[in-house]
């Protein structure tokens, strides 16, 4: 891929061109955070709205059809399903690891293997998240294993 960045004449408005052969599900979501043109979600706690920065969540979690995000300082609620999330999240950085868990890859600090094909993830808090052997491939494909 190819980058190119010219500077506007005073006159000019900003604009992104995307010259592209076909747009994947990579370039659609790039073009929708530029779109949104922030790096942060928003949560509920306390009766109040919390802005988070998408990089500092660990993983979120759906409990009884309730959809909570992760951090290393704390947990906080969404408005969103978790097949929601997954569609906001970059999914370079986060995966599904199983049907009620979706995983920051950059927060992962080991993987052990597991019974019956699963792997271990060892996040850097230290809590495990079992990877079930239907998304181990695509952790494989994320982590260049």
């Amino acid at each position: 891929m190819k980058i190119t960045i010219l500077e506007a004449k005073a006159d000019e408005e900003d604009e992104i061109i995307v010259k592209c052969h076909f747009l994947d599900e990579d370039l659609t979501l790039l073009l929708n955070q530029l779109r949104s043109g922030s790096s942060k979600m928003n949560f509920y706690k306390d009766n109040k709205i919390i802005l988070v920065e998408k990089k500092d969540i660990l993983y979120f979690e759906s409990v009884e059809e309730k959809v909570f995000a992760y951090t290393n300082e704390d947990v906080f609620q969404t408005k969103l399903k978790l097949y929601e999330v997954a569609q906001v999240m970059n999914s370079k950085n986060f995966f599904r690891a199983n049907k009620s868990v979706i995983v920051n890859v950059n927060k992962i600090k080991s993987l052990l293997p597991a019974f019956g094909g699963r792997f271990e993830a060892i996040l850097k808090n230290g809590y495990r998240v079992i990877i079930s052997r239907n998304y181990v491939p695509k952790l494989k494909e994320l982590l260049g294993l």
